[in-house]
């Protein structure tokens, strides 16, 4: 027997000795070529200890069926597609039957049955899937579109869930997209990104991650930092961190769509008056942040930025940057590229 791990014991009528006796239920990893591709999955089976060597071991009906369920899901791992886990979740954040989310999407009745069971989805229907996933306004319109096909009772209730689900998870996707929209022209490593393609939980980590160490962190100081980050990140070790495009304004290194940047819903941002009544944004710490995302160097970049500017106020940051090759060299309104990040003064 390959190597696996007792489950436990159970009481049963074993088909290979005959008797009614414990028998062992096991797990183990094993392999199956899945579309020509060999995937690796967890395997479930039972074991006899009566019964001979070489056939010592069976599966239930169910148990081959989970088996093969998991050795699917394991090729769509692989393959970056939706687990079966993942379309049934998809399909309960909106309350609906298979037969109901397969007539959402305008597909046949059978196709969300069969791929939570046995089939897997190609890649055009994954996409489908992913888009009613991270976006309710999409399965608004998919509502709108196959409407015929649901009683009006039941089109309200899948309605209402909808906008449910847009409240609660909906607008942060929206947020997401419309900042992940400046960058559409910048989508390839290139010198105006640091060689790094925008890593929208990335930013958030670090907004947080500066925001627990820095008290009174308002957007003018934290755009400076952010920048620092950057360019000591690409000064290191030849890459940006955030995969942020900066242009040179008056006030320093401002990035491209920094107002949609200050509006992502997992930021901890207020708007409170300053002493002359100007509205002004300050940053806090957002709760629960996985800070996982970053690396130990990165945080060890992130820490040297703070221990520099903890104490400047953004006068003094500002003032700081005017001092710098990156800003010198530039116009304003121009990119500022990262192959000067080279030269930005020493920590």
């Amino acid at each position: 027997m390959k190597t696996s791990t007792l489950i436990r014991k159970v009481h049963m009528d074993c088909p290979l000795c005959g008797k009614t006796h414990e028998v062992e239920e096991r797990k183990r990893f094993a392999t199956l070529v899945i579309k020509g591709e060999e995937v690796t999955y967890e395997e479930r089976f039972y074991f006899c200890a009566n019964a001979d060597e070489d056939e010592n071991e069976f599966e239930t009906g169910s148990m081959t069926n989970t088996n093969l369920l998991n050795a699917r899901n394991a090729y769509r791992v692989k393959r970056g597609l939706l687990t079966s886990d993942e379309i049934v979740s998809i399909r309960e954040n909106y309350g609906l039957s298979q037969v109901d989310l397969a007539r959402l999407l305008g597909w046949g009745e059978a196709t969300i049955s069969r791929y939570e069971s046995k089939a897997i989805q190609d890649e055009a229907y994954d996409t489908m899937l992913r888009i009613i996933k991270d976006n309710p306004l999409i399965a608004l319109e998919f509502l709108k579109k196959n409407a015929v096909k649901f009683s009006v009772l039941k089109r309200a209730e899948i309605r209402a869930k909808i906008i449910e689900n847009l409240d609660s998870y909906g607008k942060e996707f929206l947020t997401r997209q419309a900042f992940e929209g400046e960058y559409a022209d910048f989508g390839e490593p290139s010198d105006a990104n640091g060689f790094a393609v925008l890593d929208v939980d990335k930013i958030e980590a670090i907004i947080s991650y500066i925001a627990e160490n820095v008290s009174n962190l308002f957007k003018v100081k934290l755009m400076k930092m952010l920048w620092y980050v950057d360019s000591l990140s690409c000064k290191l070790y030849g890459h940006a961190m955030t995969g942020m495009v900066y242009r040179h304004n008056t006030m320093g290194a401002l990035p491209v769509g920094h107002y949609s940047l200050m509006n992502l819903e997992n930021l901890n941002i207020q708007e409170e008056e300053s002493y002359n009544y100007d509205s002004m944004l300050h940053i806090y710490p957002t709760n629960g942040t996985d800070y996982s995302v970053l690396s130990e160097d990165e945080k060890e970049i992130i820490d040297k930025v703070i221990k520099k500017f903890k104490n400047y106020k953004a006068k003094d940051i500002i003032e700081y940057m005017h001092k710098e090759k990156a800003y010198i060299e530039t116009k304003p309104g121009d990119i500022i590229p990262f192959s000067l990040a080279k030269e930005i003064r020493k920590f």
